[in-house]
């Protein structure tokens, strides 16, 4: 009896160990990324390309297609602006946009900012990212424009 009870034990424990073993690491599936309807596109309204500028200036949102929502909101086919400054490499478009001194959220659905910049030149682009700050597919990614920020006047 004292065999088979200990051989029992051997043979579950086993059993167990090859279960945990074959069991992989689970890894959070990513959110899905949402579809762009045909014909959406996201733009700068304002400063035009090649604007010379003085700080604060106003950067104008435009957006074609798509509903603007707030972030959280999922309705579908609706997203909110994020302004990219000074970005040479774009983000993974598939994870959500990154929250620095160069991705500026607007997840309240703002449509407009004021801008501070140091003079020189600057690049400002504009990504439309869904509820979660997650481009959609396509993503929606406007021209790239640069400006000039001027000197503030002396005196």
């Amino acid at each position: 009896m004292q065999k088979s009870v200990l051989g029992f034990m051997a043979f579950a424990a086993m059993v167990a160990a090859s279960a945990f073993a074959a069991t992989p690491t689970a890894k959070p599936e990513p959110p899905n990324v949402e579809p762009s309807p045909p014909g959406a596109s996201v733009y700068i309204v304002e400063p035009a390309d090649g604007a010379t500028v003085t700080s604060p200036f106003t950067v104008k949102f435009g957006v074609k297609g798509m509903t603007i929502a707030p972030a959280g909101d999922d309705t579908p086919n609706s997203g909110h602006h994020h302004l990219l400054i000074d970005v040479d490499q774009m983000p993974d478009m598939r994870a959500p946009l990154p929250a620095n001194e160069h991705f500026m959220h607007f997840g309240k659905g703002q449509t407009e900012t004021q801008l501070t910049l140091p003079p020189g030149k600057h690049t400002l682009q504009l990504v439309f990212a869904n509820y979660l700050h997650i481009p959609h597919d396509p993503p929606l990614v406007s021209k790239k424009i640069t400006v000039t920020v001027a000197p503030k006047p002396a005196g």
